[in-house]
């Protein structure tokens, strides 16, 4: 598996087992055994997405030496505070079934955001987490954090696809030292992305389906992707990604599918602010 290093010098594979949307313990449970099993070592889930206990399961099941994976969690918005860090972490850490996480994100850019991330830092000096960083913060939002702390944040988790291609946002965050990681990279199926003509006809070329070619655009880019299926095949044809390479003609192919807006919702929306405020989840 490739993996990239963050700006503190932690490696972490750049393709990623994502468990948003597997709520069946069960399911969540099997579906990290058969990601590891297919060959991820990296696994993304986070407080919200109420599965912590099952993804711990699945990773205690694999057979896997802990120190062969690398375990994402993000903490949500209800958490975001100095306190709120510190006391969910330990959550989250008993839920999992660890004693340290790789990485650990503040999944979204609200609430207390400077008091956690004061959390976060040190947590990670303490050698509890390896690695923090953001999710969903605009570019600016993630520079503020880095300028006015101690500690850069190491990955900036954002919607990255063919139709919300961000390629300045990226370009800056590189820049900053903050290595873009993408959820959502086949925009869950919107648009009918799986027949699309330009993606199904470069696939075509090399005998790959659109999510292979839609990753291997993103790995050609250094950016982390995080794919999610529950069907052992699936999760196989995702890594299968290092045989083929993409020429300028179809990344230039692919730019032309940029709409440069979100496939879901906006971070600035003023009503979704207050939906996720609302939203307590006791995690």
């Amino acid at each position: 598996m490739k993996t990239v290093a963050l700006n503190n010098g932690v490696e972490i594979p750049i393709l990623g087992f994502g468990t948003f949307q597997i709520t069946d313990s069960e399911q969540a449970e099997t579906a990290v055994q058969e990601a590891i099993k297919a060959g991820y070592r990296h696994i993304d889930t986070a407080q919200s997405y109420m599965n912590e206990e099952a993804v711990g399961r699945g990773i205690a099941k694999s057979g896997v030496p802990r120190e062969e994976l690398f375990i994402t969690t993000k903490v949500w918005v209800e958490n975001v505070s100095y306190e709120g860090v510190l006391a969910s972490f330990e959550r989250s850490l008993k839920r999992l079934g660890l004693d340290y996480i790789d990485l650990l994100l503040i999944h979204q850019p609200f609430a207390d955001v400077y008091g956690a991330w004061r959390a976060m830092e040190e947590l990670q000096k303490q050698g509890k987490i390896r690695a923090i960083g953001v999710s969903n913060f605009a570019v600016d939002k993630a520079v503020d954090l880095a300028e006015f702390n101690t500690v850069t944040p190491q990955v900036n988790q954002i919607e990255i696809n063919p139709f919300q291609q961000q390629a300045k946002n990226i370009a800056a965050l590189k820049a900053e030292g903050i290595m873009p990681e993408a959820w959502a990279p086949f925009a869950e199926g919107k648009n009918d992305i799986f027949h699309n003509a330009i993606l199904v006809k470069i696939g075509e070329k090399y005998g790959k389906s659109v999510a292979q070619v839609i990753t291997r655009w993103l790995v050609e880019q250094d950016i982390i992707v995080l794919a999610k299926s529950v069907k052992p095949e699936r999760m196989q044809e995702n890594l299968n990604v290092f045989d083929f390479a993409l020429t300028d003609a179809d990344k230039q192919e692919i730019a032309t599918l940029n709409e440069g807006e979100s496939q879901f919702f906006s971070h600035a929306d003023p009503e979704m602010i207050r939906w996720m405020a609302s939203r307590k989840m006791g995690v």
